[in-house]
């Protein structure tokens, strides 16, 4: 995950850097999410067919190129593209797969309890990432910080290949193209009303979750210089991965809470919270920078807080027999609202007035949050979720 948010870190830089709208740096974050959406049904699904050791390893020896190669030669907008797109094929090839591994692997009660964890090591990664990319770029350049993040996908590749048992699980079929495009499978899926709807649901806090994470770096540029007296106490790289990291147990939490009072109710709670407080964290950007992080740190704890809660519930709603397709396409669906994430919210920016403008900020918080302030209300009248 190391070069997961090295360009959301470097976003004000780059975006200066290479004279980039606000609609085209958004566009080079979502260009992430593209490779990820073309190839993580494809990924997932060959899950049901090899060894998923196999496809892991690929995937990280792909997303390791694209960070080296984004370090190495990206000089403007379309190289960017191009290697942002390349990481997404890459990390796409190491989520859904890593979690099939998993949930092959621990079954029961342990099961929803475990992938609560797995996904929350997620947003450990883009912490880490964070981190590295504001520790680095200072010291030696963005092209450095890229190069760096290129070791943690090397290293995790051959730990989990090399650590981790050769699956017996999978079936020996053939390669078609319904393993590219399981279309009936997907069909099954959607058939049932609970799959359905906790796809729909991942779709909408993906959109938000991912478009927040891209621009909070440059959030925090924008607030601290509001700022007359005193502003942040580290750079704003820094701050993010911190938030980033404390935000993390709250997806664990969150799945512990909705053990106790039912998977709906919390996600719906969780979803209203985090597009309300988006809007307010918008409208905070001048406040005192104590009361900013403040802020900061509940609307991505939030955000977060239904994370675990919607995978495991889409895990345990799936027919064991078609779990990677599933798996595929709410991987699909969920990623496909993070390529609109960013885009969304560099767009309203730009129609808004700009980065100069705080009403810019409100309206691009409450855009990216609309989905979630919406789909609880369609999921309560569709009743999909139980």
């Amino acid at each position: 995950m190391l070069g997961f948010s090295t360009y959301a870190a470097l976003l004000p830089e780059l975006r200066d850097t290479w004279s980039l709208s606000n609609v085209q740096a958004g566009v080079v974050g979502g260009m992430f999410f593209a490779g990820y959406v073309a190839t993580v049904s494809f990924w997932t699904a060959l899950t049901d067919r090899v060894d998923a050791r196999y496809v892991y390893l690929a995937g990280c020896l792909l997303a390791a190129a694209a960070s080296a190669g984004f370090g190495l030669a990206a000089s403007g907008f379309l190289s960017a593209v191009l290697f942002q797109v390349i990481l997404g094929v890459g990390i796409a090839a190491t989520y859904m797969p890593g979690l099939r591994m998993l949930s092959d692997r621990v079954s029961g009660p342990a099961q929803s309890r475990t992938i609560a964890f797995y996904t929350s090591f997620f947003g450990i990664g883009i912490a880490l990432s964070l981190a590295i990319a504001g520790f680095i770029a200072p010291l030696q350049g963005w092209h450095a910080a890229f190069l760096w993040s290129s070791l943690g996908p090397l290293a995790a590749g051959l730990g989990v290949f090399l650590a981790i048992a050769p699956s017996r699980s999978v079936a020996a079929k053939v390669f078609s193209m319904k393993t590219l495009f399981p279309l009936a499978d997907w069909r099954k899926v959607l058939a049932d009303r609970a799959s359905a709807g906790y796809t729909l649901g991942y779709a909408a806090h993906c959109l938000e979750l991912f478009g927040s994470r891209a621009w909070v770096v440059a959030f925090l540029v924008y607030s601290s210089s509001l700022h007359s007296a005193s502003s942040f106490p580290w750079n704003a790289a820094a701050i993010a991965a911190v938030v980033n990291l404390v935000s993390v147990p709250a997806s664990i939490v969150g799945n512990e809470i909705a053990l106790r009072i039912g998977r709906r109710p919390w996600i719906l709670t969780a979803m209203a919270g985090s597009g309300t407080s988006g809007i307010l964290l918008g409208l905070g950007a001048p406040w005192h920078w104590a009361l900013v992080l403040g802020l900061l740190v509940v609307y991505s704890m939030l955000v977060m807080a239904e994370s675990a809660t919607l995978t495991a519930g889409l895990v345990a709603a799936a027919p064991s027999d078609l779990r990677g397709a599933a798996l595929g396409l709410y991987s699909l669906a969920g990623f496909g609202g993070g390529m609109l994430g960013p885009i969304v919210f560099g767009a309203a920016l730009d129609a808004a007035g700009g980065a100069r403008s705080q009403l810019a900020w409100v309206v691009a918080y409450a855009a990216i949050g609309a989905g979630c302030l919406v789909a609880p209300l369609v999921v309560r009248m569709n009743k999909t979720l139980r």
